[in-house]
């Protein structure tokens, strides 16, 4: 079964980027059907970037885990994917879903500082001894995000 968490962004490519590296997911290559509607004149140039050396739908980019199907000629994955999608409105309050990425065991603090190291903030670190040991953190767009 695949699935699809679309995430709302003031910056679709960047904020696909940090969470493709943050959960070691790849980027979605959608260049080969954005080729093919462009040439038969489904959509125009402008409806198009430029991002990572490939071209994209300007307002959107997605990324998919490595292991599972996607489609060859659309690059969108057919498993559990991210999709980033610009809107006009900036964030306001607390987020209602977040994601939790687990580090190894003992390896909290390598994790942490891998994720601050693209571009992540801690904002309060939780320790429940043997009930859980945890960072809420924010991506670079300031949705928070629980490092475990």
């Amino acid at each position: 079964m695949g699935w699809k968490l679309v995430i709302d962004t003031k910056n679709a490519p960047a904020l696909a980027d940090f969470w493709a590296a943050a959960l070691e997911y790849e980027v979605e290559d959608p260049s080969g059907l954005i080729d093919q509607l462009l040439a038969a004149g489904h959509i125009g140039a402008d409806a198009v970037i430029e991002h990572g050396g490939r071209k994209i739908f300007r307002g959107y980019a997605g990324i998919r885990h490595p292991e599972d199907p996607y489609d060859q000629t659309s690059g969108v994955g057919r498993g559990r994917r991210l999709l980033f999608q610009d809107v006009p409105e900036s964030k306001s309050g607390k987020n209602r879903l977040h994601v939790d990425i687990h580090s190894e065991p003992d390896g909290l603090d390598n994790l942490v500082e891998r994720l601050e190291g693209l571009g992540a903030t801690r904002v309060r670190e939780f320790d429940h001894g043997p009930a859980g040991h945890w960072w809420v953190m924010q991506d670079p767009e300031g949705n928070e995000f629980c490092a475990a």
